[in-house]
């Protein structure tokens, strides 16, 4: 009975030994794998023939509109719910869902036929999405544009939910623009240094440019900020880096619009007492650059309160009046761009845990 004691003990001491490693060498692969991809990248743009673009250049005074869309890798079907967030699931359904949600999503913006439109969480090459190449298909889905990709980040594979590990991602921002994009830049934001980095993974945001018959460029910022993890000073970091470009890009002269998911409460003020989820921070306007604010500032409270909320929370399938929503998307202008018109999109998040936002604009 001794023996047997004995031995059952060093099997289990062998087996625990063996878990322990397996961890240490898995962190070990963490930390060795991490990296940021380098600030200040030069972005290539794919281009279409001069027959196909609405112009060579912007004019002031005339209407053009953008379109700002979080597609949410392909998986955020309303009955899909993410494990960061409470839910179920890590992946997406399955890999035919993927394409369908994806290729649904592109069809939603090309019915609005925007001459701007700013994609987050596009996946290229991912575990979560069975690495379908969702930039190819949005391509395929909204033809005559210019595009441009910055990628957010490629992270190790991550091993963790153990029933679904949630895998390797490659994901970034898409750019689609009627009008030529001379060049375009990714900058790298803050990011948290603590463990939470291999859950929020890194963050960026592009600068595209676009000439203006006056000599002048319309400078397109799409971003994408941090989520999970983040701390009052990665939110301050990161806003005060953006803020500080798109001075830069005024004081030169030029027009500047700012759009994408930037994972604030756009609706609230920072002295709102409503209740709301721990990661539902209102944007604080007094961190803007003079000269700029948020288009949908620019409606009454009353515009404001009814209007649809561009995200859900995925802790759980969507349910009307039961899951929390939020207004996280919109875009930004400097005060020599005049918002016409501004609308999110209600769709019932059927392609992603977000709704499009779109507006319509002229230059001055």
């Amino acid at each position: 009975m001794k023996n047997t004691i004995r031995k059952t003990g060093k099997v289990l001491s062998y087996i625990a030994g063996i878990v322990l490693l397996v961890l240490l060498g898995y962190i070990i692969y963490l930390y060795v794998s991490y990296h940021r991809i380098p600030d200040n990248q030069e972005l290539t743009v794919e281009t279409i023939s001069e027959e196909e673009k609405a112009g060579d250049q912007l004019t002031t005074g005339q209407k053009y509109s953008a379109l700002t869309y979080n597609v949410g890798f392909g998986a955020y079907t309303p009955d899909f719910s993410f494990f960061m967030d409470g839910g179920k699931s890590s992946w997406a359904k399955s890999k035919e869902s993927v394409k369908e949600t994806i290729k649904g999503a592109g069809e939603l913006v090309a019915s609005r036929n925007p001459d701007f439109a700013l994609l987050q969480e596009v996946d290229l090459n991912s575990t979560r999405s069975y690495h379908v190449d969702e930039y190819s298909v949005l391509k395929e889905t909204i033809p005559a544009y210019d595009s441009v990709f910055a990628q957010n980040y490629d992270s190790a594979f991550l091993f963790y939910p153990f029933t679904q590990p949630h895998g390797k991602s490659r994901s970034g921002l898409a750019l689609f623009s009627k009008y030529p994009v001379t060049d375009s830049l990714r900058r790298s934001f803050p990011v948290s240094t603590s463990f939470s980095k291999f859950f929020d993974l890194d963050r960026c945001y592009s600068i595209s440019r676009v000439p203006v018959d006056n000599g002048r460029e319309l400078v397109v910022f799409e971003l994408h900020m941090s989520a999970y993890g983040n701390s009052d000073a990665i939110r301050e970091g990161q806003i005060n880096m953006l803020a500080e470009d798109m001075a830069k890009e005024y004081d030169a002269g030029n027009y500047v619009i700012c759009g994408g998911d930037f994972n604030h409460d756009l609706k609230a003020s920072e002295d709102d007492s409503e209740d709301r989820e721990s990661w539902a921070y209102p944007f604080p306007r007094e961190k803007l650059p003079e000269h700029f604010g948020f288009c949908i500032d620019q409606l009454t409270e009353k515009e404001k309160a009814s209007l649809w909320d561009s995200a859900r929370n995925a802790d759980m399938e969507y349910v009307l009046g039961e899951t929390y929503t939020v207004t996280l998307d919109g875009f930004i202008i400097s005060d020599n761009v005049e918002c016409l018109s501004y609308e999110d999109i209600e769709t019932g998040y059927s392609y992603s845990d977000h709704d499009p936002v779109y507006m319509e604009f002229k230059l001055h």
